[in-house]
Parts: structure tokens; sequence; C-alpha cells
């Protein structure tokens, strides 16, 4: 069966890193038989422009027919004044659902040559190395109900559900659980468990799975305030963080600044064994630089590399690929955005080079 990779570049600067990545599978194609068929469409406000939605639905439909989906970046002001069901970010929502990618996984690592770049002190973050599992499908961004209401004279109220089931604790829980097996054995649940129900829920659930089927793995649970405040302290204490759908998003983007660059780091969003993943930059669509070739494309090789890992079962090119992009941060090849010289293109040459 063939295998495909969807490109979903998006918008901003989304194209111009898309295009190193697809570089990427086209030389791996050539030189190591990856056999990886590239297809590409149309996402967030690049969509709107065409279609009036972000997302259509036979963009969906090749989504969930291909082995796994490399996105750009969504977004940009001149969409800003849409709905929210209407807005680019809407379309990134609803394809999260579609393919029910209901863990992501967000690495914070700190490549040497960028250690002095982070906000912290060079032995606090240097060799720093943890993967968040972030639920991605639940939680406050998908409750119900939702919405805003008039109250009437002049008042108004907004109203967001934070909601969460046993078996949706359950199955991220177990993805962070084989993950660390796979490190150092540790992970650490964040949430709040001693002001939401949800979180007491949350805390309940995964100790008890870590009880039953993985007791070889040292768990422990931190509230999430404190997980933010120890992030900054000593963030090299933490191996797995395992968390809800909102306190993940804030702070795998808090532990993104301390490797040095926000725009550096690649995501996976996964699922059903045997489903296709979402990769994407955590880095977003950056209009101010966009079309200039300052955009470094980091971030979308190393999601592909994320892609060669958990989708297309080639670890050995996933390696390879890392190890490029790391040669090239310390050859001091970088991106004007980075404080280099070079450009975007020149960047992806030089890991092209390397691989």
């Amino acid at each position: 069966m063939t295998k495909t990779l969807l490109l979903l570049p998006g918008d901003g600067i989304g194209p111009e890193v898309t295009a190193i990545s697809r570089q990427i599978v086209e030389r791996l194609n050539a030189s190591d038989g990856l056999g990886v068929a590239i297809a590409e469409a149309p996402f967030g406000g690049a969509a709107i422009d065409l279609t009036g939605f972000p997302l259509a639905d036979e963009t969906v439909a090749q989504a969930l027919g291909s082995t796994a989906v490399l996105m750009g970046a969504v977004g940009g002001p001149q969409w800003a004044g849409l709905p929210y069901d209407r807005r680019p970010e809407a379309g990134l929502l609803r394809l999260r659902s579609a393919m029910e990618v209901f863990a992501n996984l967000r690495p914070a690592i700190c490549f040497p040559a960028l250690a002095d770049a982070s906000s912290l002190k060079r032995e606090l973050v240097e060799g720093l190395d943890i993967l968040f599992v972030r639920e991605l499908t639940g939680g406050v961004y998908f409750g119900e109900p939702r919405g805003i209401e008039d109250l009437g004279n002049g008042e108004k109220r907004g109203v967001n559900t934070q909601v969460y089931t046993s078996s949706e604790i359950r199955r991220v829980a177990r993805v962070a659980f084989e993950l660390a097996a796979k490190r150092s054995g540790r992970v650490c649940s964040a949430e709040k468990s001693n002001v939401m129900e949800s979180g007491l829920l949350w805390r309940q659930e995964v100790q008890a799975l870590r009880d039953a089927e993985y007791p070889h793995i040292e768990l422990s649970h931190m509230l999430a305030d404190n997980t933010a405040m120890q992030l900054v302290k000593y963030p090299k204490q933490f191996d797995v963080i395992l968390t809800d759908n909102l306190f993940g998003d804030i702070l795998s983007d808090e532990a993104g600044m301390l490797t040095g660059s926000l725009g550096m780091l690649p995501s996976a969003a996964l699922g059903v064994a045997g489903k296709p993943g979402l990769y994407e930059p955590i880095h977003g669509s950056a209009p101010d630089i966009a079309g200039q070739g300052l955009a470094n494309p980091c971030a979308s090789v190393l999601s592909l590399a994320m892609a060669l890992r958990y989708s297309f079962d080639r670890a050995d090119l996933a390696d390879r690929v890392e190890a490029a992009v790391s040669a090239t941060l310390d050859a001091g090849v970088r991106t004007r955005d980075l404080g280099g010289s070079a450009g975007t293109a020149a960047m992806g040459a030089a890991i092209l080079g390397r691989l």
C-alpha cells in the first residue's frame, strides 16, 4: 500500500517552511526508498480565500485517507474579524477532531547551539529534554455548553465548560506511560485537583491506570500552577509531563521558550493505532516575516522527523533528520530570525546537505 503525506501549508510562513520539509521527503524517497507520495491542499486562511471555509470536506477526507498530515501554520490579521467558527483556527480544531488525534506530543529540547538564547541560565537548560503529552480533543476547548449570552441591561456572560470522562483521561495517560517506558520511566501529571472536579477525576484516573497497568513507571502529581513555577525554577527535573488540553497548551508554550526559540519546536498529534497522525511546528504564521525568506524551517523539519518515527515507522530516518538539524545549528547556520545571516532556503539546503 502506498504511504501518503498530506501537506497543509496554510498561511504566513507556513508554505515557506513546509516547502523545505517537502524537499527532505523527496530526497529520502530518492536516496533511501522511503516510498512516500506527497499530496497538498489549501488550509486555514488560504482555504477561506478560495472557498469561504478554513477546511473543506474534501480535505478532511484526504487527511483521513493519508498515512500522515504535516501542517504549516494558520491565521493572520486579515481573518481576525471573522466569526470564531469561520476563522483559520477553527479549521485546525475541526481537523484534530475529525482525525481523532487525542494525544499531542510536544517536545521541549534545548539544542546546545541555542542554550545561550534561552531566558534562563545555560546550566538550567543545557541538555533539556522534556516531552509533554497533552490531551487534545477534550476539555474546555470542546466542552458544552459554551458561548456568549446576553443577560440584558448591557450585561453579557461568556461560558466555557471543562469536561473529561474516565476513558478520555485513561487513553491519553496510557500514551504518556508507554512513551515514558522508552525514556526515563517517569511521568509527572499536572492538573488543578484542589479546585476543579475535572482535575480531581484526572488525578484519580491517572493514578488508577498507573497502579493497574504500569507499576514500573514512577508517577508524580503536581498542581498546574506549581508546574509552571517549577519549569522556570528547575526544568530538568521533568521528563514526561501529562496534562489536559488547557494546561498543556499553556505549559508547553512556557517550556518551549526555555529552549531558546519557540520557533524551533515540533509537535505530533496521535490517535488510535493505525490511524493517520497530525504533525505541525508549534510556531505561528508569523505574518510579519512571511514572504521574506527569513522563516526558520527547523520546527517543520523536526515535525517531519516525528512523522517518520511515529507514522512511517522509519526511526532510522527520523534520527538522521534530527541529527542533520542539530549539526546545522552547531555549525552556526541559522536564519536571520535566530540572529544568523542565512535565509530559509539556505538553512534548508544546509540540512539537506547533512542527511
